[in-house]
């Protein structure tokens, strides 16, 4: 039998000889020696409580979390491997390392929080493979609530690397580790119903994805600054050990990079308990500043929409039925828009394409047409005389090429019409995102795949040209990109409100209480909150072959927590989502949602458990008052929410929305108590919430 030595001593030679042969300017290096002492370097976060070791020993790249001297992340490898190109996993020696620290504070335009500190301390890695003398660097950086940490590579000759495996790995403690997650490689993207369970049951998931260890820590796994580059999921390789898998190409490649290229930031957000991971800024502090300069332009605002209506089978997208983007049903629209204070009136179905079946048919959807009931001139022109925007809506039923070729025009016709905010969607199965290459032959794309990362990106920055802000729907998932691109200001990418409408079954009454855990970690979410109408499938159809859902399907909220969502949930365009006519019946509750703003001058998530219950105090953008939602999942609940957060030398006239005393999301979903109390920095605000219930609270300073 040959040595062991042996055999490494040859596969360093005839690795050497290959790279030769090819013509690689790096010349043949040697292997480290399997007796050569392991190199590791440390980092440690601005408090001390957060370390990262980073060891070759082996050969093999590795690293490893602890927080406040417990095992987090148990060392797991790093690397990646490409298709004609030498990899990064064996051989690997630690080169050499430079470390340096930051502490700035910037500012976030609009979002959760006016000014966000970025305060860390940061190690690059340099490491070389043994056998092709090529360079990988790793750059980490420890901040008081986490980790980041992305591969570079320098700049070299011989083009494109396709990446065929990212090696990253995230080693978890198993034993009684919680996890909330929703599943990967499935037909309905990212909209799932959240699962809790131990790791065992965990598969290929998507990110974020939560956990909560033994010890009380609470960790998310994610990552920041997506850009060329192919999402990732989490694939559970071995017992409790997650692998980085990225979505392919329609040619399998997961990833054409051209040297010099930098990954994603993957993302450890870290926090002793749960509400330290709402209140984490990890994600934006490693995404790139502001690249637009002046986005003054890029508002916040609050709207209403034709776009529940036609989820309840009141109107329809197409002609099929009754159309909802009438030219009059629009005005009406705009009429209460004006009336109640909204910014503005999104329509969907205003375009040629949507009759038939427009979920298969994308290729024939066109962008700058309207159907003829559908006066965009007139329409955009009375919004101007009430003070009411138009909202526009692109939807491509996942034909990119018919899109991109319009785009453009598509663009230049809203700036014309005075539009600066767009809804895109993407309806279409996972990995049926259509595209023609240059020989025209179709090809197909999974949503969180590079190529789509590439088109987003693209969408963002054309919008940007014409002065618009843009909210995608069926999108790639959020990774902090805002930062960058300001007018990227809110997405979809969850299961939303309209699965109450049609979802068989809706939305569990846990779902918002685990949202703020996974999801909204990553950035804000249109949910579209504000229904009214709880029992929407129990009215009469409008019309005998226009038949309402199934009648099971119900709102699994009281009125009360629909309110929270507007404080909960945080979107910079929020829409109130019912019809006007469900609004006028409940003009005290409207109240809240007319007073609440979609911005914020800070954020405080201030108790929670995942999956239980959640509140959260957030200040109005540039003012005195403060707003707080709080909700539970099916259980009902005292919430005990200390008012410290409010100016201490100041009163307060508490505005309370809570549950009345029989409220629940099933037998009594509309029972709503309203009262008024003065209160003060040093008072506790005791909020009683009923099973699949909430309350809202707007402290208005005296």
């Amino acid at each position: 039998m040959m040595h062991r030595k042996c055999i490494r001593n040859l596969a360093t030679a005839l690795a050497a000889l290959m790279w030769a042969a090819c013509g690689d300017p790096q010349p043949a290096a040697q292997l480290p020696s399997p007796d050569a002492p392991a190199r590791t370097e440390e980092l440690r976060s601005p408090d001390g409580k957060l370390e990262v070791r980073v060891s070759d020993e082996g050969g093999r790249l590795r690293y490893a979390v602890n927080y406040d001297g417990e095992a987090v992340v148990f060392p797991s490898r790093l690397g990646l491997l490409f298709r004609k190109h030498f990899g990064f996993d064996e051989g690997m020696a630690i080169a050499g390392a430079t470390r340096r620290s930051g502490d700035s504070t910037w500012e976030l335009p609009w979002g959760e929080r006016r000014n966000v500190r970025d305060h860390h301390n940061e190690l690059l890695i340099e490491a070389r493979n043994g056998a092709s003398g090529e360079i990988l660097r790793i750059r980490f950086r420890a901040f008081d609530d986490g980790v980041g940490f992305r591969y570079e590579l320098p700049k070299r000759s011989g083009g494109r690397m396709d990446i065929v495996k990212e090696l990253t790995e995230f080693a978890l403690p198993r034993t009684e580790t919680r996890a909330w997650w929703i599943p990967s490689d499935r037909h309905n993207r990212y909209e799932y119903l959240y699962r809790t369970s131990g790791l065992d049951e965990m598969d290929r998931v998507h990110t974020p994805a939560t956990f909560r260890l033994q010890n009380g820590i609470h960790l998310s796994i994610h990552e920041a600054a997506l850009v060329n580059y192919s999402a990732m999921s989490l694939l559970h390789e071995r017992p409790g050990v997650f692998r980085a898998a990225l979505r392919p190409w329609s040619d399998g490649v997961l990833v054409k990079a051209e040297p010099p290229f930098v990954t994603p930031w993957r993302t450890l957000q870290i926090s002793p308990d749960a509400v330290g991971l709402i209140n984490s800024d990890l994600i934006l502090n490693l995404n790139e500043p502001n690249q637009l300069g002046d986005v003054s332009w890029v508002k916040p605002a609050k709207y209403v929409g034709i776009w529940w209506a036609m989820h309840i089978r009141d109107r329809t997208w197409g002609r099929d039925g009754v159309h909802g983007a009438s030219t009059e049903e629009v005005l009406r629209y705009m009429d209460f828009a004006a009336e109640h204070g909204f910014a503005g009136v999104l329509v969907e179905g205003w375009n040629l394409g949507w009759d038939g079946d427009w979920y298969s048919n994308g290729e024939i959807f066109s962008f700058t047409e309207s159907y003829p009931d559908f006066d965009i001139a007139r329409i955009a022109a009375y919004g101007r005389e009430k003070g009411v925007e138009l909202i526009g809506h692109h939807e491509t039923s996942g034909h990119i090429t018919n899109y991109e070729r319009q785009m453009e025009a598509a663009f230049q016709l809203y700036k014309d019409m005075g539009v600066t905010m767009v809804k895109t969607g993407y309806v279409a199965d996972a990995g049926e995102l259509k595209w023609i290459d240059e020989k025209g032959i179709p090809r197909f794309e999974y949503h969180d795949s590079q190529f789509m990362v590439r088109h987003h990106l693209k969408v963002v920055q054309a919008a940007a040209r014409y002065g618009i802000s843009v909210n995608p729907h069926e999108p790639v998932k959020d990774t902090g990109l805002r930062r960058t691109w300001p007018n990227w200001v809110t997405r979809e990418g969850a299961r939303g409100q309209e699965y109450n409408a049609w979802g068989s079954p809706p939305n569990s009454p846990e779902h918002t209480a685990i949202l703020p855990w996974t999801r909204m970690l990553s950035g804000p979410m249109d949910f579209t909150p504000g229904i009214f109408d709880l029992r929407p499938n129990e009215r009469p159809p409008v019309r005998e072959d226009m038949p309402r859902n199934n009648r099971g399907d119900i709102v699994p909220t009281t009125l009360a927590k629909q309110l929270s969502l507007y404080v909960v949930i945080h979107s910079p365009l929020q829409m109130a989502a019912d019809l006007p006519e469900n609004y006028e019946k409940r003009p005290n509750a409207l109240q809240f949602i007319r007073d609440v703003p979609a911005d914020w001058e800070q954020s405080i998530a201030l108790a929670g458990e995942i999956g239980d219950y959640i509140a959260i105090a957030r200040q109005e953008r540039g003012g005195p008052n403060w707003f707080l939602g709080a909700l539970t999942d099916e259980n009902a609940r005292s919430v005990e929410a200390a008012l410290s957060f409010l100016d201490a030398d100041a009163r307060y006239l508490a505005e309370i929305y809570r549950d009345g005393a029989n409220a629940h999301w099933r037998s009594n979903p509309y029972s709503i108590e309203i009262e008024r109390r003065m209160v003060r920095a040093t008072d506790t605000l005791s909020l009683q919430l009923a099973p699949g219930g909430g309350a809202a609270v707007r402290f208005v300073r005296q």
